[in-house]
């Protein structure tokens, strides 16, 4: 997708003019050594490999009978190390393909080595311990093997391991215990194997667990005040990565997209809880304007280089409009009252945001000595 987009805009460049046919094919070329090209083998090898995969669990899971016990966990354990040795050597070969697969296929028989070991023997535990394992021995090897394959199957392990801890204590905080504050440790592994194995889509899980955390922790706990806490927190950091010549740009370029994403997306979420539990007219309509006034705000600051950031936002303007409407459909007095309100914020923003634009759009005068 990525490399769809630049050689259209790099024939469109050529096309009028502002850089040579040379250049833009040079560019294309490093696009490519970097690994930047979408690959339909690439994707269906691993799709290959999280078949098998799933025949392998699904094949463990029947028990089989006509095999013995002994036997049966040999075998599981000379797969994960089948899996890993094919892997080595394959890196050594160079067919990364196959040694991303063959690593997919090794985390799985683990997975499956811990779901055998506990049915043939019937040891105590719970859903948590077991995923926890899991996620944890899935991203040492990543680490070993600087996998990004393997990175992403951690992530992925990440969120399954939280889901697991609400089937072994319940949704209630306190029946969790100490494991009730493990997620923001977990994401922070996460995010350290998608720096470390390059592979960038790894880091969403991380996002989506801290997220989900918040959520469980702060708002659903806790209720609507220390959501609006939530809301009013994440606003800050969307505002500190995304204002112009902020102490934070460079940290927002180096998270890229997804920082200033998964920000708003709290902030908008926080908002719009304490929004659907308010009763009264007047809570609900601040809200709605403190929502639509982000959303415009998000679009003005980030919304042309970050597409996911502008999608958001117009959703979020898009869903408050009609649940505002939905919301006071039964006077229209009210209605007209409140986009009249909606319309002088977004005016004053508007009015803000280009005198913004044009004092950060100077050049600065060089000091000389």
């Amino acid at each position: 997708m990525y490399r769809g987009r630049l050689k259209r805009d790099l024939d469109d460049w050529v096309g009028r003019g502002l850089i040579d046919a040379a250049t833009a094919g040079r560019l294309l070329e490093d696009v490519d050594r970097r690994g930047a090209r979408f690959s339909i083998g690439g994707v269906l090898s691993m799709f290959a490999a999280l078949l098998i995969a799933a025949s392998l669990l699904m094949l463990i899971a029947a028990n089989w009978e006509l095999i013995p016990r002994l036997a049966k966990v040999v075998g599981i354990i000379g797969l994960i190390w089948i899996f890993h040795a094919v892997a080595a050597i394959a890196r050594l070969l160079g067919a990364d393909r196959i040694a991303a697969g063959s690593l997919v296929l090794g985390a799985a028989a683990f997975g499956g080595a811990i779901a055998l070991i506990g049915q043939l023997y019937h040891l105590s535990g719970d859903t948590f311990s077991a995923m926890f394992l899991w996620f944890t021995v899935t991203a040492i090897s990543a680490v070993l093997f600087r996998s990004g394959a393997l990175a992403i199957v951690a992530g992925a392990l990440s969120l399954v391991t939280f889901g697991g801890g609400f089937d072994s204590f319940g949704w209630d905080i306190g029946s969790h215990g100490v494991w009730a504050w493990w997620p923001p440790f977990g994401a922070a592994v996460v995010f350290g194997l998608s720096h470390w194995t390059g592979a960038n889509r790894a880091k969403h899980f991380g996002y989506i667990l801290l997220v989900t955390w918040i959520w469980w922790m702060t708002i659903l706990d806790r209720g609507e005040v220390y959501a609006f806490g939530v809301g009013i927190v994440a606003t800050l950091i969307f505002l500190a990565l995304t204002v112009p010549r902020s102490p934070l740009a460079a940290i927002h370029r180096k998270l890229g997209a997804s920082g200033s994403f998964y920000a708003l997306l709290l902030a908008l979420s926080g908002f719009a809880y304490v929004q659907g539990s308010a009763v009264g007219a007047v809570s609900i309509a601040v809200l709605g304007v403190i929502i639509l006034a982000l959303s415009i705000a998000a679009i003005a600051l980030d919304g042309r280089d970050n597409g996911a950031v502008r999608f958001l936002a117009y959703g979020a303007f898009a869903a408050e409009v009609l649940y505002l409407s939905y919301e006071t459909i039964d006077s229209i007095l009210g209605t007209s009252a409140f986009f009249l309100l909606a319309g002088l914020v977004v005016a004053i923003l508007a009015f803000l945001v280009i005198r913004l634009e044009k004092r950060f759009s100077r050049p600065v005068a060089e000091v000389t000595s």
